[in-house]
Parts: C-alpha cells; structure tokens; sequence
C-alpha cells in the first residue's frame, strides 16, 4: 500500500477545489491557444479530458482525512 503525504492544512476540499479552478481556467485560455496557434485544438481537448479525470478519480478516493490517502494497494505490502 503506498500513502501520499500531502501538506499540512491540505483538505480534500481545497484539493478539489483547486482542480475545479484549474479546469475552468483552461476552458476559458485554451480556446484563445488554439485561436492563436499556441496548442492544436487536439492538444486542448486531451489536457481537458485529462483534467477532468483527474477531478473524477479524486472525487471518488479523497478521504475527509487527506494524510490518510492510500492510492495504491500492493497485495497488502506498505
């Protein structure tokens, strides 16, 4: 089982918080990117795709208790 250590003061609410500004504000820039031809529309679809599985996945593991995330389960191995 592996743990992730995350700062003290870190909530899962701020955690997810923090992806939800980040999705929104790269919905807002990546159109203007791909207008300006600084990423290929393709490029911007994928890193919001991404993103939003990130939100996803940490929606559905975040503990209340953030120091207590166990990503991983190792056939019982810490």
């Amino acid at each position: 089982m592996i743990r992730a250590t995350v700062p003290q003061g870190t909530t899962a609410a701020k955690m997810l918080a923090s992806v939800r500004r980040e999705i929104k504000m790269r919905e807002r820039v990546y159109p203007r990117w791909v207008e300006a031809a600084r990423m290929t529309q393709a490029n911007a679809d994928e890193e919001l795709a991404t993103m939003r599985a990130v939100l996803t996945v940490l929606e559905q593991v975040l503990p209340l208790d953030v120091n207590q995330i166990e990503l991983f389960s190792r056939g019982g191995r810490p």
